[in-house]
């Protein structure tokens, strides 16, 4: 397929619909953690697709369809409202699934099905932090509208994980930078950075605290109001450090698979393109192995956008070389 300069999206086209351009597909395609496990998934797990209709929601570039045609489902059906759909519908009949695979561009929520019901639901639909700008209500709406009863959803359980780093120096980077730039006291912008949690990868040796799985998502049952929520954690210092923020991680799982398939996004494990989450605190907090942090982690959709994440974590120390509590609220958007 020969593309014209009008058919390449433009920045203009990117505000409104960010999914068409092809950069953000190839960067999730080479995240071999991401793809490789989804491959597993199905291909190990071909008796959970022989014959079944199939439901890949936010299809992107067909990868998810293709791996479940070929693994023997008897009809997958891919909806994505972005462009990119048009561009996957010549990718499917390239690779001779035409017929097998039917695409359909709009919403989860507006398409019509060529079928009533579908026996598998897949998405790869995890945002930043997991919940950042995720599908996760859309797949929770193409579950109830059309799942059969005891079908499956591919992955099927998330967990989501906090820690705490020693990260002085790129905090003083970071967010130091604004006490004076060229001379200039800018840090009334510093105040903001504080606020804008960083999306970055973690050094696993920058890490000085225990990690608390402190949400678990089943796909099967979560409703959409699970989605707000505030919960405890607790954590305990591994070593003498200080702590400069908490981050937030999250593990996927593919549970009904004959082997379970898993991976996590954690600074432990092998590099994915969610990374992990940094919020920074304030202040240092001085802790000795042995410390615990407790408190809370409370996250709600924004009420302007709610693909957008108003979170804020609470925070109660009581150690030998400092006593600290605190409540910091932060915004992805």
């Amino acid at each position: 397929m020969v593309l014209d300069d009008e058919d390449i999206p433009t920045s203009k086209d990117y505000y409104f619909d960010s999914y068409a351009h092809f950069g953000i597909h190839e960067e999730m395609l080479k995240d071999e953690v991401r793809t490789v496990s989804y491959r597993r998934s199905i291909y190990e797990n071909q008796h959970l697709f022989k014959g079944k209709v199939v439901l890949d929601v936010g299809c992107g570039t067909g990868i998810l369809s293709m791996f479940a045609a070929k693994a023997g489902a008897k009809l997958v059906i891919g909806v994505d409202m972005s462009s990119i759909i048009d561009h996957a519908k010549v990718i499917v009949k390239d690779n001779g699934f035409e017929g097998k695979i039917v695409l359909l561009k709009g919403k989860m929520e507006e398409v019509v099905l060529p079928v009533e019901k579908v026996d598998v639901i897949i998405s790869e639909w995890m945002g930043y932090c997991l919940l950042y700008e995720s599908m996760l209500n859309t797949v929770l709406y193409a579950r109830d509208r059309y799942l059969v009863p005891g079908g499956l959803i591919m992955p099927d359980t998330a967990i989501m994980y906090m820690a705490a780093i020693e990260d002085g120096d790129y905090k003083d980077e970071k967010i130091g930078f604004w006490d004076s730039v060229y001379g200039f006291n800018m840090s009334h912008i510093k105040t903001l950075a504080l606020r804008e949690p960083l999306v970055d990868t973690v050094d696993n040796k920058a890490v000085v605290t225990t990690s608390h799985p402190f949400r678990t998502i089943d796909l099967a049952t979560v409703t959409v109001e699970d989605l707000t929520f505030s919960v405890p954690f607790r954590i305990v210092a591994t070593r003498d450090d200080f702590i400069h923020a908490f981050i937030c991680y999250f593990d996927i799982r593919f549970g009904a698979c004959h082997k379970p398939v898993k991976f996590s996004t954690g600074p432990h494990a092998q590099y994915t393109h969610w990374k992990q989450t940094v919020f920074y605190l304030d202040d240092a907090i001085t802790v000795k192995a042995g410390e615990v942090v407790e408190g809370t982690f409370a996250l709600a959709p924004n009420k302007k956008n709610n693909r957008d994440l108003d979170i804020s974590i609470s925070y109660k120390f009581e150690g030998e070389l400092s006593k600290v509590e605190g409540t910091h609220h932060y915004k992805m958007s």
